[in-house]
This record gives structure tokens, sequence and C-alpha cells, in this order.
């Protein structure tokens, strides 16, 4: 057993390295695999998906915040067209 606080090195459940995890929020997706693609896209589109519903619940209260709902539709299409690009490097760039 460890008294520094350090899990075991045996066990299963123990706390890799943070060099060694994938981070969502890196912004430079080149020579990433295609599986770090796919789950950077779903994580884009469950973010466009919650931008969307902040959006129709600002817009269903009385006096509308035109600015915030102005700036979620911009981060929206944004992540719209991040989602896109992503989408179309997985697919082979073939000539026909």
């Amino acid at each position: 057993m460890t008294t520094d606080g350090d899990p075991p090195a045996d066990d299963p459940d123990a706390a890799h390295p943070a060099e060694t995890r994938f981070t969502a929020e890196e912004s430079d997706f080149k020579g990433a695999n295609d599986e770090a693609v796919i789950l950077r896209v779903a994580t884009l589109e469950e973010e466009h998906r919650d931008l969307d519903a902040a959006i129709r619940a600002l817009e269903e209260r009385a006096p509308y915040e035109r600015l915030a709902i102005a700036r979620l539709k911009k981060k929206k299409l944004s992540l719209k067209d991040e989602i896109q690009t992503l989408k179309d490097s997985l697919l082979p760039d073939i000539i026909a």
C-alpha cells in the first residue's frame, strides 16, 4: 500500500498520466485517428444541441435578449462548420 496518495501500480482503475489521455478541447486534429475525430464530432454535436435548447429557452422569454441570442446563434453556426469540416476529413478524397 502506498502512503503518498498515488494509486497502486497494479490497480486497473488507477489514473493514467494526463499526457496519455485525449482531451476533447484540443483544436488541432491533423493526424488524429478516425476514432478521435468521431469522438470530437459527437462532443461538438452535443454542444450544438445544447446551444439550440438555450436559444429556444431565451426566445420563449417575454423580453428577448437579442444580443445573447445572436451570440449563441453565431457560436452554433461555428460549431456546425467545425462539425462539417471534421466529417469531411473522415471521407477519403477520391477523384472519380
